[in-house]
């Protein structure tokens, strides 16, 4: 039985982030370049993409290059810049089939002529679908996206046009993920146990899925056994089990014959008498 058949659909995560790690250590176990490991990478990305879009995930973050990455070896990151170029052409007919949007978070201005304008206009191609939106991150890291919002903030309040305290809810509307919802779940293969700079701001309160798993060996199955294990989790958000207990009771209370507290609902009584 498929790990899938024991997703509750209704309580899926809106947001996955994944740290696709392992690409290296895959290729060196079979002899080969780490360039090799990238490159069977992608058909992992196809699978977590097209499960995302499957099961009705609505936002998939993918850590694809970090800040950091540019000084891995040179012949490396030309190979890598290639290969995002080549596989994002060579995808945009499956996400225009799939009714998935690309969109990117990070430091693009600092990315080659060519792979930001192969970024851009698959961005645009897609940018009228309506369903899983795949969320690339390219030259970022979450300390250059905070002190990035920080100074953007700096910038306004000295020019007049910010005047007022600065909150939680403000500050994430000058982060690259304005009007992305914080990741619910984190996965992260290859048997690392860190976050790597990646959505420092945002995931407060995110659940963390670590697998030993290398990122090229990571398919449809991987995935959903990391979407099962998160919802056996209970999330509390700095609350005690006994307070989400009781949320959860007063919120579905029977003990009036009421289905819940709201206005429109209906009670149990109502629905019987109309059987």
């Amino acid at each position: 039985m498929s790990y899938k058949d024991h997703i509750s659909i209704d309580k899926l995560p809106g947001h996955i982030a994944v740290i696709m790690d392992g690409n290296g250590r895959w290729a060196k176990k079979k002899g080969n370049s780490r360039i090799f490991g990238h490159q069977n990478g992608v058909t992992a990305v196809r699978e977590t993409v097209e499960a995302a879009a499957e099961l009705g995930i609505r936002y998939l973050t993918l850590y694809a290059f970090s800040t950091e990455n540019w000084n891995r070896p040179k012949m490396e990151v030309d190979a890598l810049m290639s290969l995002l170029v080549s596989t994002l052409h060579e995808e945009t007919t499956t996400l225009l089939k799939n009714n998935i949007s690309l969109a990117a978070i990070g430091d693009i201005s600092q990315l080659t002529d060519k792979v930001a304008s192969q970024l851009q206009a698959t961005i645009q191609k897609t940018s009228h679908n309506t369903g899983l939106k795949l969320i690339l991150a390219l030259n970022y890291s979450g300390r250059w996206e905070i002190v990035n919002a920080v100074n953007r903030i700096r910038d306004e309040i000295i020019s007049g046009k910010l005047n007022q305290n600065i909150t939680a809810d403000i500050f994430s509307d000058y982060l690259n993920t304005r009007n992305i919802p914080d990741p619910e779940l984190l996965i992260r293969t290859s048997g690392e146990f860190r976050v790597s700079n990646f959505l420092l701001w945002q995931m407060a309160y995110t659940e963390l899925y670590f697998t030993e798993t290398l990122w090229p060996d990571f398919r449809k199955e991987n995935f959903y056994h990391a979407i099962v294990d998160f919802q056996k989790r209970e999330r509390r958000f700095g609350k005690t089990s006994e307070q989400l207990v009781a949320e959860r009771s007063g919120a579905l209370s029977i003990s009036t014959g009421s289905m819940c507290h709201l206005p429109k609902c209906r009670s149990i009584n109502e629905l019987k008498s109309n059987d």
